[in-house]
């Protein structure tokens, strides 16, 4: 998957971002930070998609500024957005990672390099079932 343009890219906070710990703050996953300034480097917009609402969420949000990370919208698809219970919460992304994903979420690393493809999918030629292939196993 190479993707040249720039994307706008949901992230959850519990279990992807850091280890869950909810309602506390679990330790960060391994390259989570880091990846996610390189995302931002290279000009994406992140958003942080999280359960996480008032005290819990100003947390989360503290937790990953004192990490590097400001994130271009928090809950919301763009930052002047104001919540009106009159339309649908799913917000405006190209794509979401989240530990709720089918397969769970990949390791930090993989997933930039699935996203910059500097590493193939499929490391072998040899034919896979349609699963085995997806989840890369």
């Amino acid at each position: 998957m190479n993707l040249h343009n720039k994307l706008t890219i949901a992230v959850d906070f519990d279990g992807t971002i850091v280890e869950d710990a909810y309602p506390g703050i679990g330790k960060p996953r391994i390259f989570a930070f880091e990846t996610l300034k390189k995302l931002m480097e290279d000009g994406h917009r992140i958003i942080l998609w999280t359960y996480r609402s008032g005290d819990r969420l100003e947390e989360a949000v503290a937790f990953c500024k004192t990490n590097g990370i400001s994130f271009y919208a928090v809950n919301n698809s763009f930052p002047e957005e104001q919540f009106d219970n009159t339309y649908s919460r799913k917000i405006n992304a190209d794509l979401f990672i989240d530990d709720r994903n089918i397969g769970g979420v990949l390791g930090w690393g993989e997933m930039y390099q699935m996203l910059t493809n500097q590493m193939p999918l499929v490391q072998s030629k040899k034919r896979k079932g349609f699963f085995r292939n997806l989840f890369n196993s």
